[in-house]
């Protein structure tokens, strides 16, 4: 039985680690040093990151960056580059603006999810086959179903449980703040 991915299942793979994994992890590691200006920026990062990883998703974009590492590469750094600027606008929220990032998650998640949709049920290739940057290997439909699979999974995984962190902290932070006034 064969277990190897296509390429555009291993550059989902890519895609959710550093955009899900990687991005809100170096986000919380250095919370503390970020500036506090930077949670009035949520709504252009929202609609940046959405943007930008449409962009790259369009398949004139994906099949340029599929065929080219340069473009490639320039992909994964620039999705990781918004995704940085996305979590480290909705975590530096303040408590009084919390369902800011919980809003932000919820919508990219949906519209992350509904270019799975399209990618698992489309019946056929929404991107050029014959081509790859992994080894000559070409996006057939079952690689594109994957992929899509991938991030079906991983879409509702990371930004469902970055809105409970979110939900969380605010909650801890009013029952802080309660527990201060009653005393």
């Amino acid at each position: 039985m064969d277990w190897s991915i296509g390429p555009l299942s291993a550059n989902m793979i890519q895609h959710v680690v550093l955009m899900n994994v990687a991005a809100p992890i170096a986000v919380l590691v250095a919370l503390r040093y970020l500036p506090s200006g930077l949670s009035r920026s949520w709504h252009g990062a929202t609609a940046v990151q959405l943007g930008v990883f449409w962009m790259w998703h369009s398949p004139v974009m994906m099949n340029a960056a599929m065929s080219s590492p340069l473009l490639h590469l320039l992909m994964q750094v620039s999705m990781f580059a918004v995704a940085l600027w996305f979590w480290a606008a909705i975590l530096t929220l303040p408590a009084s603006r919390r369902w800011a990032g919980i809003f932000s998650l919820l919508v990219t998640a949906k519209l992350f999810c509904l270019l799975a949709a399209l990618m698992i049920f489309a019946g056929r290739p929404l991107f050029a086959t014959g081509m790859g940057i992994h080894d000559g290997a070409g996006i057939t439909l079952a690689d594109q179903e994957l992929a899509g699979l991938i991030m079906i999974v991983a879409c509702p995984l990371f930004y469902v449980s970055g809105g409970v962190y979110i939900a969380a902290r605010w909650l801890f932070e009013l029952d802080a703040e309660n527990s201060r006034t009653a005393a």
